[in-house]
């Protein structure tokens, strides 16, 4: 079995408290509100799905939660879509990649990848669902807000190790 070091890289650690996490700079993107579409999960992680909508925070990195303009119990945004959280979407395949790099934030692994445009996106891993993390530009250099889902990832989505 391989380690989540071994696998992505050594993760960085972040907590709580963490004020940023500086990461590769990532191209331009638009200032328009992002569009986002509702993952197909299994029956078994769109179960796990309903239930981190019901834990997600009210608040991350001071943005209010509301609805995506999809209005599924599978996403939901904070801000104007600043940040953008999908549940039950597909294993990247970025995944595969030994050089990938990841993250650990409040006991939960993330894989990073970088868009060309926008901010860095996030994928939980080891989980039974995966859990998606899109966050804007503005975000570029700080992972910090993966921290506020922490704790509703480990209460609903359980670890596929």
């Amino acid at each position: 079995m391989t380690s989540p070091c071994r696998r992505f890289g050594h993760p960085v650690l972040l907590g709580p408290s963490v004020a940023a996490l500086l990461l590769t700079a990532v191209g331009c993107s638009s200032d328009a509100a992002p569009s986002v579409t509702i993952p197909t999960p299994s029956a078994e992680a769109a179960a796990y799905c309903r239930a981190l909508h019901e834990e997600l925070p009210e608040t991350v990195a001071g943005l209010r939660r509301g609805d995506t303009a999809a209005k599924s119990e599978l996403t939901a945004q904070w801000g104007d879509g600043a940040i953008v959280l999908r549940c039950g979407v597909p294993r990247p395949a970025k995944m595969d990649d030994p050089s990938a790099k990841a993250v650990e934030a409040n006991g939960v692994d993330w894989m990073l990848e970088q868009r060309d445009e926008g901010g860095p996106l996030f994928t939980t891993t080891y989980r039974k669902a995966y859990v998606e993390v899109r966050l804007s530009e503005a975000y570029a250099h700080d992972a910090s807000p993966l921290a506020a889902f922490g704790p509703a990832v480990l209460k609903t989505v359980p670890a596929a190790l």
